[in-house]
């Protein structure tokens, strides 16, 4: 207890990060404040804020939003357009070569793609908010104001683009300002927001008369034993060995170093887990609504057909998905220009088989227990009879994300306090970040 106080009189003590947290902390609560402002011509009593339960996508966008999807919020949308906007310009500078060299400019050709994000988040949020009005009208038509209806579409439209835009820019500011990754803090943040609640009805419902304390201690132990779990899922690493050849210019020595190229064994990321669901909610569109046998089985996570199909999502398109980012040739000629040979390995093609086939090996076991992460929140749901929107954050996307944006921000405070020369946050080792090559971190 005392090496914590002490840690955080050091955090404290140092101005530039003090600056970084408040400002942090400024945004998130703007942020909030925001998420509770419901739209012009909606009456927020009649709103049904359960809705989007078990509903698929829906459901994913309620939950990256903090809830404010289902209040009918002026960041209903919250940062998902931006997300969609980067992640196909992520997979564009993949696959298109006009993309490839604007990535390879540096700062210039960063600043082209994040102007065309930025151009493309727009047009998707304006996308985004007309389906919202029409899923507004269908499902909440009795909590709309009968006098502002012939306003409603433009108006909602209007203040949603400016929603989502104005999160847009805080996300770049606590990137610019602040502390960590302003897009996943914010994520973050909306899925954290729900913890209370959920936290609470779970307490309340285990320490009813009919229900059993000693059940809910054990549910946080198993989550406590989760969360570590994933931390070593997502730090998990191949350490590969590379050399350095020696080079004498003058009197002095270059190189002749011995590192390690670390093969992450989750390069994916969460990114599989929100391709899968988004998948798995595809089926549901042909029932139209309707609660047949296909819609139940496609939403209902504990049945035992969707964790079956959804962990056979998940694994292929994290081998899909870690084939896109990860190019074993581009790291093969790195090395060979930096005069670096893998012991054993000849450089050149060699080398990017070599890189190459270890990235399969280790991509397999990490898309496993990737998939096995995706199904732990039903898997929970049956073992512990616990609701549904407790049982979200023993796996899936929420715990990956919280994980490992909190990893990050962690690392970076860790970095601030070895620079002055304070000591780390812990005893022994240091914190490490999930290390995402993409500027999209999730």
């Amino acid at each position: 207890m005392k090496k914590l106080i002490q840690t955080l009189k050091n955090i404290w003590s140092i101005e530039e990060l003090r600056s970084k947290i408040l400002f942090t902390l400024m945004m998130i609560v703007v942020y909030r404040i925001g998420s509770h402002i419901v739209l012009p011509g909606i009456d927020p009593i009649k709103m049904d804020q359960n809705t989007t339960e078990g509903n698929g996508i829906l459901d994913l966008i309620n939950t990256f939003a903090g809830g404010a999807f289902n209040m009918a919020s002026i960041f209903a949308l919250g940062i998902m357009p931006y997300i969609s906007a980067s992640i196909f310009m992520q997979l564009m500078t993949v696959l298109v070569p006009k993309f490839q060299k604007m990535q390879k400019e540096g700062d210039s050709g960063r600043k082209k793609i994040n102007q065309m994000t930025r151009y493309l988040t727009v047009a998707v949020t304006i996308l985004q908010a007309s389906a919202y009005v029409t899923y507004l009208n269908q499902t909440h038509g009795t909590a709309m104001i009968e006098s502002f209806k012939g306003y409603f579409w433009i108006s909602t439209v209007v203040i949603l683009t400016a929603g989502t835009l104005f999160v847009m820019w805080m996300g770049e500011k606590i990137t610019d300002k602040g502390l960590g990754n302003g897009t996943s803090l914010i994520i973050m943040i909306g899925i954290l927001a729900r913890l209370p609640q959920a936290f609470t009805q779970e307490l309340v419902a285990k320490s009813s008369p009919s229900g059993q304390i000693l059940l809910f201690i054990i549910e946080i132990v198993v989550l406590i034993a989760i969360i570590m779990g994933c931390i070593l899922l997502i730090q998990g690493v191949r350490k590969v060995p590379v050399n350095y050849a020696k080079q004498i210019v003058g009197n002095r020595q270059f190189g002749g170093a011995r590192q390690f190229l670390p093969l992450k064994v989750n390069s994916a990321g969460v990114m599989p887990i929100i391709f899968a669901q988004a998948i798995m909610f595809l089926p549901t569109l042909f029932t139209l609504g309707k609660a047949t046998e296909l819609s139940r089985m496609f939403t209902d996570h504990r049945n035992l057909w969707y964790m079956l199909i959804y962990s056979v999502v998940v694994i292929g398109f994290t081998f899909l998905y870690t084939a896109l980012i990860f190019n074993p040739k581009q790291i093969a000629e790195n090395l060979k220009q930096n005069n670096g040979f893998i012991p054993g390995v000849k450089p050149g093609q060699p080398t990017a088989d070599y890189i190459g086939t270890v990235m399969d090996r280790i991509t397999l076991p990490g898309a496993i227990l990737l998939a096995f992460v995706g199904i732990l929140p039903g898997i929970i749901q049956i073992i512990f009879d616990m609701s549904q929107a407790f049982s979200t954050f023993f796996g899936g996307t929420s715990l990956l994300i919280m994980v490992g944006v909190i990893l990050d921000t962690l690392q970076q405070i860790e970095t601030q306090l070895l620079m002055r020369q304070y000591d780390g946050l812990m005893k022994s080792g240091r914190i490490q970040g999930r290390q995402t090559p993409s500027a999209v971190q999730y």
